[in-house]
């Protein structure tokens, strides 16, 4: 599908590559919450918005993306996009990926202006975080993949093998004014150096606002790129992490190894 985003595949295919089309659908159905065919389709749909968008006529894009009909594409578009192709033009396409990491894959998403979405696959709050970017930003979301997801993989990796500190990927953040005043402090935070949720709020000038901070420490939809796992307590305990206290101890320990704290 990557090398071939526009084919529309049938079991035959997946036969004569040796698979077994129950066993690829079990795959998906597991790993991406929709079948193959359903993730194919999707992807094809995210595939023929952009290609709207950049002047395309409907119909071409349509044909080109694998549909057989005008119509078979406009039901299939306004299922996975709330509209008509033509009433969700402008709208902004989040492309989905998942990404495999040493503390388990995270979803990541993206607009042609960032990354908007990095979350633990397993997270509970990952399908609010999901509505939340496609009311805030008022996208159309579709599996998929791009240089900046590309990109975010890599830092990523480097990270998780203790060769990257900062993050270099444009971030879409699309928050209340509070909430961005909280996730830029979160990103002033040294590596491998924690704060607690009382010194983010005195940083930011707003000192008695500490259950606010938590819980903009808590809506942060841009998991370790924006780090919000830095956050502990005043005790020194580690507190609310929407991934997984394991996970929160995980990440200190690998930016405290790389950065030689010990």
């Amino acid at each position: 599908m990557d090398t071939e985003p526009a084919r529309r595949w049938r079991d035959g295919d997946l036969v004569a590559l040796g698979l077994s089309p129950a066993r690829v659908r079990r795959w998906f159905q597991h790993t991406h919450g929709m079948s193959f065919h359903g993730y194919s389709r999707s992807r094809r749909l995210g595939e023929a918005l952009g290609r709207i968008q950049e002047g395309d006529p409907v119909t071409r894009a349509a044909l080109d993306s694998g549909f057989d009909s005008l119509s078979g594409f406009g039901e299939a578009f306004e299922r996975l996009a709330g509209g008509s192709p033509s009433a969700r033009k402008g709208a902004p396409l989040v492309r989905l990926t998942r990404i495999a990491t040493p503390l388990g894959p995270m979803v990541a998403g993206e607009t042609d202006a960032g990354l908007c979405l990095l979350e633990f696959a397993d997270r509970r709050m990952l399908p609010t975080q999901l509505e939340r970017v496609r009311r805030t930003l008022g996208c159309v979301r579709a599996p998929g993949a791009n240089d900046v997801l590309s990109a975010v993989a890599g830092e990523l990796e480097e990270y998780f093998t203790g060769r990257r500190s900062v993050f270099t990927v444009p971030l879409v953040t699309a928050g209340t004014p509070f909430q961005e005043r909280v996730w830029a402090e979160l990103g002033r935070i040294p590596f491998g150096e924690t704060a607690s949720y009382a010194e983010v709020a005195r940083r930011i000038g707003r000192p008695s606002a500490v259950r606010a901070v938590a819980r903009a420490n808590g809506d942060n939809r841009l998991a370790v790129v924006i780090p919000c796992h830095r956050v502990i307590g005043a005790d020194g305990s580690l507190t609310g992490y929407g991934g997984g206290l394991w996970r929160k101890r995980r990440l200190l320990e690998v930016e405290g190894s790389a950065a030689g704290v010990s």
